[in-house]
């Protein structure tokens, strides 16, 4: 018993110490495996493809389980097959299920990551894919490392849609690297710069006037393009885009459109290229006067109206200009977008070419029948007719006497005894009126109208015995600081100017007259059509001081003019010899008597 007892422990005793010294050889050499495995790159064998992870053997008791998309952006599915050979990086031996723990992604960036520092140092260009967007740029895989492109460096110029650069391989240059913490920019901006200047030089070098050329609508601005030749820039003007008029370059052209352009101008000092497209083009302009004819009629669209007209393509990139008094023979005044309308189909006569300028005027008016021809023709002055006042103006009124035309009465017109605004004031818009034909004339398009041509004027014989020189006698009906207003009998109305008051200068104040107070004057002006008088006071006592000189004696007889004067208000009386005998007492010397007449004169 003691025997056997002895033989169980040791049995026991040399099993368990057979199965500790196994355990720490297997953990021995596990951790060789482990220490040669974990952190490191090991090529493994796809086994798999199973949903969207790839099923890749090391060597381990197990294989590990890899996502798809650490296999890149543009890796699909298809592309993966068993059996292949793919590098990974292992992680840890295990997780909870067993399996080791891969990546994929972290081989990848290890080994872009030393491929890249020595694209780096040599300033070499990388090749990557934008894969996303983040915040102040983009993601841009590097062969497996994560580089970050600022906004700023994607293109050249500022680029609005950044979607066709998206998943395609692409040229980068690195501008920064920091491998403790990861990061690495990019960019895209620095390899198109080094093009650019490549091709800019060259394309400088070589250029030509007349040369034609490709290029893409950089930009579009109210006067023109700015087209990117490849490295440079040159100006399309807005004039030299079409032979047609346009408004706005963006009429006919867009950003990022490729165009072909012709180099009008290069300036060598400061390298400024003036491009045109029309020139690629024959100008349609050359043969325009065997092509139209004055007179012809031909239909057309109207392409742009402004505030003097409206032009129309008549085909072939010609266009004409109808004037706005072309437009009708009745509106006037009328804005042309109250008339045509854009992309209206028209019909236009041909008025007038003129080749050198690139010019040919149109008519509207003259493709239909001329009113104004039509009211000759059925109208002759001196006829009477009815229609609405459809305007009043601070002239006059229009009455409207045809389908579309209006006459003209002038406010002198309007009444025989009133004038100006207070004859206009009597009219309202929109009333029917009376009135009589006083001109018709059908080339200035305008037919004249009178109102008070209606009745008989009640001045006709105020005029009558009456000229110029005759003495009247006036009442005064107004005094103003000018002069008086007289009235000269029933009908005609005058004025007397404030020196016309007296041949005396201190009697020359109106304020010595009164109101209704009657004076006699000499007639010096009349004027017919507003049948008023200029008369003078100061020229009627002139003339019969003369005359009493004449007729009583003279200051060469040795008489003052005072004894003249005296003596003819005496011959009034009835006395006239003493007046007479008194005169030729009282004379004095010849001299004397000439030197006071020279100074009442």
């Amino acid at each position: 018993m003691q025997n056997a007892q002895r033989v169980e422990d040791v049995s026991v005793k040399d099993i368990t110490g057979e199965k500790e010294s196994f355990e720490a050889l297997l953990n021995e050499s596990l951790g060789d495996i482990e220490d040669g495995f974990v952190g490191n790159v090991v090529e493994g064998t796809v086994l798999a493809v199973e949903n969207d992870h790839v099923v890749v053997d090391v060597g381990l008791k197990s294989e590990g389980r890899i996502p798809l998309k650490e296999f890149g952006a543009t890796i699909k599915r298809e592309d993966i097959k068993a059996g292949d050979k793919v590098e990974v990086f292992v992680e840890r031996m295990e997780n909870r299920e067993g399996e080791a723990v891969l990546s994929r992604e972290k081989a990848r960036r290890e080994e872009a990551w030393v491929d890249l520092e020595k694209a780096h140092k040599k300033e070499e260009q990388v090749t990557g894919i934008i894969f996303s967007r983040v915040k102040g740029g983009f993601t841009v895989d590097l062969n497996g490392a994560v580089a970050f492109l600022p906004g700023s460096q994607v293109d050249i110029r500022p680029i609005r849609d950044v979607s066709p650069l998206m998943n395609t391989p692409q040229p980068f240059m690195i501008l920064k690297m920091d491998r403790a913490r990861g990061n690495i920019v990019v960019s895209r901006r620095a390899i198109l710069e080094e093009s650019r200047a490549e091709a800019r030089s060259e394309l400088v070098e070589n250029i030509a006037e007349g040369q034609t050329l490709q290029g893409v609508v950089k930009n579009i601005t109210d006067y023109g393009a700015f087209i990117d030749l490849g490295g440079v820039d040159g100006l399309l003007h807005v004039t030299d885009i079409s032979w047609k008029r346009i408004n706005h370059p963006s009429e006919a052209l867009k950003v990022g459109e490729t165009i072909e352009v012709q180099v009008i101008k290069f300036n060598e000092d400061n390298q400024r290229i003036s491009l045109g497209m029309k020139q690629l083009e024959d100008d349609p302009w050359k043969d325009v006067e065997s092509r139209f004819t004055v007179g012809q009629k031909i239909k057309g669209e109207v392409t742009n109206i402004t505030d003097y007209g409206a032009f129309v393509d008549l085909g072939e990139g010609v266009e004409g200009l109808v004037h706005v008094s072309e437009m009708s023979w009745t509106k006037k005044n009328v804005h042309p977008g109250k008339i045509v309308s854009t992309s209206q189909d028209i019909e236009v006569m041909v008025l007038e070419i003129d080749g050198e300028k690139r010019r040919i005027s149109l008519g509207l008016k003259q493709c239909t029948e001329n009113p104004w021809n039509g009211f000759s023709d059925k109208h002759k002055v001196g006829d009477e007719l009815e229609g609405e006042i459809r305007n009043i103006t601070e002239f006059g009124l229009f009455v409207a006497i045809g389908d579309d035309i209006d006459g003209m009465v002038h406010m002198s017109d309007l009444s025989w005894e009133d004038s100006g605004e207070d004859a206009i004031k009597e009219f309202k818009k929109g009333e029917m009126l009376k009135v009589k034909i006083l001109e018709i004339d059908p080339d200035k398009e305008r037919v004249a109208l009178g109102v008070k041509q209606l009745s008989d004027d009640p001045f006709a014989g105020a005029l009558d015995g009456v000229t110029r020189g005759d003495t009247v006698t006036c009442k005064v009906t107004a005094i103003t600081g000018g002069g008086i207003e007289v009235e000269v009998g029933d009908n005609l109305k005058g004025f007397i100017k404030k020196s016309d008051l007296s041949r005396e200068r201190s009697e020359q104040r109106p304020d010595r007259f009164a109101v209704d107070e009657k004076v006699d004057a000499k007639i010096m002006k009349i004027d017919a059509k507003s049948r008023e008088l200029s008369l003078s006071i100061k020229a009627r006592e002139i003339e019969e001081d003369k005359k009493a000189m004449a007729e009583y004696g003279s200051s060469d007889s040795g008489a003052s003019l005072g004894d003249i004067l005296g003596a003819a208000l005496k011959e009034k009386e009835g006395d006239d010899k003493p007046a007479k005998k008194a005169a030729a007492k009282k004379a004095a010397p010849k001299k004397k008597a000439a030197k006071k007449a020279d100074e009442e004169e």
